[in-house]
Parts: C-alpha cells; structure tokens; sequence
C-alpha cells in the first residue's frame, strides 16, 4: 500500500457518523450521543547508501484515530439541550496537579521564612 492509498483510507476512516452516533428514543425523549474524534496520520520515505556503499531505500506511513465522549443532545418536548459527559479521570488528575504545585510552593515560602531566622 503506498502512502496515497492510505491517506484515501484515513479520510473515509472519519465521517459525521463516528462523531455523532445513533439517536436513542426512551418515550418521547431523543438521546443524541456526541463524541470527539481525532485523526492523525503521515508517512515518509527516502533512499540513500548504507555503511557498504549499498544502495537503499525504505518508506513507511502510518495512521492513528481516537475518540473520546463528548455529551450527549437531549430533545424532548422540542427543547434541545446539550449534556456534556464528565471524565473524572481528568478532574482528579488536575486535582492532584494542583496540589502538587500547592505544596512545593508552599515549601519554598516556608523554606525562605526558615533561612531569614
């Protein structure tokens, strides 16, 4: 497969569909799930000598994709409302992060109070 033909795939790999998924119906509530998605891709290839004095040449290429919750859109009664999904795998990382920062300045104040005495 050369890089053209894998840079085709990778557009028809991302479409509205993998982004917004089916609508769920419950009664007269419509459940819209919406996610993030991203894409990635690149390739490359060179020739040149190697250590004998041979010829070489090489390429590669590569594609990645990943997705992530967004929220989902909520109609009911003709109202439209947005929900977004919460990670909370990002919210106590950032918790921690934040703490982390807290103490080491903390400890530098305390530290400069102690070596002033």
């Amino acid at each position: 497969m050369d890089i053209v033909e894998l840079m085709e795939r990778s557009k028809d790999a991302v479409t509205v569909k993998r982004v917004f998924g089916e609508p769920i119906r419950h009664g007269d509530v419509v459940v819209i799930p919406v996610a993030r998605v991203v894409q990635g891709g690149g390739g490359g290839q060179g020739q040149g000598k190697r250590e004998k004095g041979e010829e070489g040449s090489g390429g590669g290429g590569g594609f990645g994709l990943g997705a992530s919750p967004a929220g989902v859109f909520v109609v009911k009664d003709g109202e439209v409302r947005w929900q977004p999904a919460v990670d909370v795998n990002r919210i106590v990382v950032g918790g921690q992060v934040v703490a982390v920062v807290l103490l080491l300045t903390l400890r530098a104040i305390f530290g400069r109070r102690r070596r002033r005495r």
